[in-house]
């Protein structure tokens, strides 16, 4: 009897032991979020890093790693994360509400180097990190996640030109709401194949209209380009500056410093005229500005072109500097017109969004596209939780009927 009871007694420890260990595994493995290509200086002494939760609930929060100095990686930092404050390296818990991305603050963190948190990580565990957490990797290396990553996504408009053919112009209007023009946004209003024109804000705050058009010989060194591909420019403007350009395909490049300011907007309207005999096609760009002027920026004539007449017509959205992606973008583009050959104006009122490698990696989900009365809208960076799926039809629902007023002769004289 006495070993019948030690028997049971050992069975029913055997089945506790068992109970406790699946208990143990069904615990929520911990997540690390390296703070390389997800973290950002966003205040004196404070550095900020960003992440997507897919599940709410209680989400633990250590730094991990040695410094970029070397030493304890979390001596002397404090770590703020909804509206909790503890010791970074100690680790604190907080209870996430909602799915989104969520930001945590590093005070104090000695950073070192060009790259933020480098050898630095964020670990994570609890229920909220039970689930997927989306963040910036650093694998693969070739992909170089942590550059793009940290620019954020990049957003298009791909207009719906209804069939037309035959283009040789077209019309759009930007705006940048007020308060969504950081540096490094480039906001590009009139696409094509070929090239693009728009307006971007640079590291050092100048404000600057520019216009480019890509050679057709493949390369990102201008020397490479043998001189009958090379992109000549046939006119400029006045102020203008027109440049070879390269690390990105190749060119011609120009750009007028103009301070356009956010909550205005502005005109935009380019030419592609195709030239049989020379086998190239010459684009020019002009630029409505504050006084409702036309101005000229350039024609920049493309020998062997892919296209002969205005093709593609859409817009984008980017940031084009890696320490400003964390602050959210806003562009609308609106009255959008193709002009045939044969003077035939055709109102534009459908796109489609599509969007990066970025975005559609899922790399960041900060993105978003759509259309409504006051025409298109194309919103980026920033870590805001909504986005819009790749391939979403968009209309603005505004059509106004009436071809914008333009004098093609006048602007010949420009």
């Amino acid at each position: 009897m006495k070993r019948k009871f030690l028997i049971t007694a050992l069975a029913a420890a055997l089945a506790v032991g068992v109970q406790c260990s699946a208990q143990e595994k069904e615990q929520p493995v911990a997540k690390t979020v390296p703070l390389y290509g997800n973290a950002y200086r966003t205040a004196p002494g404070v550095v900020s890093v960003y992440f997507h939760l897919a599940v709410a609930g209680e989400l633990s929060v250590a730094l991990e790693g040695g410094s970029a100095q070397g030493g304890s990686a979390g001596s002397g930092v404090e770590a703020r994360v909804g509206g909790r404050t503890f010791d970074a390296e100690a680790g604190g818990k907080v209870e996430i509400e909602k799915p989104g991305y969520v930001k945590v603050d590093l005070v104090g963190l000695p950073t070192g180097g060009r790259n933020i948190g480098e050898g630095l990580a964020l670990r994570l565990g609890g229920e909220a990190a039970g689930g997927k957490v989306t963040f910036v990797p650093t694998e693969p290396a070739s992909a170089n996640w942590p550059y793009w990553g940290r620019r954020g996504p990049s957003v298009h408009c791909k207009y719906d030109v209804g069939g037309a053919e035959n283009i040789r112009w077209f019309y759009n209007e930007l705006t940048i709401p007020e308060g969504q023009d950081p540096p490094g946004i480039y906001a590009m209003a009139n696409g094509f194949d070929g090239g693009y024109m728009g307006i971007q804000v640079a590291a050092n705050g100048e404000r600057r209209v520019l216009f480019s058009v890509w050679s057709t010989y493949v390369t990102d060194r201008p020397s490479e380009i043998p001189a009958e591909y090379q992109v000549r420019k046939v006119r400029q403007g006045e102020g203008v500056t027109v440049q070879e350009f390269g690390n990105e395909g190749s060119g011609g490049q120009s750009f007028l410093p103009y301070e356009w300011e956010a909550g205005k907007r502005y005109g935009f309207l380019t030419e592609a005229v195709y030239d049989a005999k020379t086998n190239s096609t010459t684009f020019t760009g002009y630029f409505r500005g504050h006084d409702g002027e036309w101005r000229l920026v350039a024609a920049l004539k493309q020998p062997h072109p892919e296209a002969k007449s205005y093709r593609n017509a859409h817009s984008f959205l980017e940031n084009f500097l890696p320490e400003e992606g964390w602050k959210q973008q806003q562009a609308n583009f609106d009255n959008q017109w193709v002009c045939t050959a044969d003077g035939q104006w055709r109102e534009v009122t459908e796109a489609v969004f599509t969007n990066d490698a970025t975005a559609r990696e899922g790399i960041r989900l900060d993105y978003a596209g759509w259309g409504d009365g006051k025409g298109f809208w194309l919103q980026n960076c920033g870590f805001f939780d909504d986005n819009t799926a790749f391939g979403t039809r968009m209309e603005r629902t505004n059509g106004k009927g009436t071809p914008p007023e333009v004098d093609f002769g006048e602007l010949v004289g420009l």
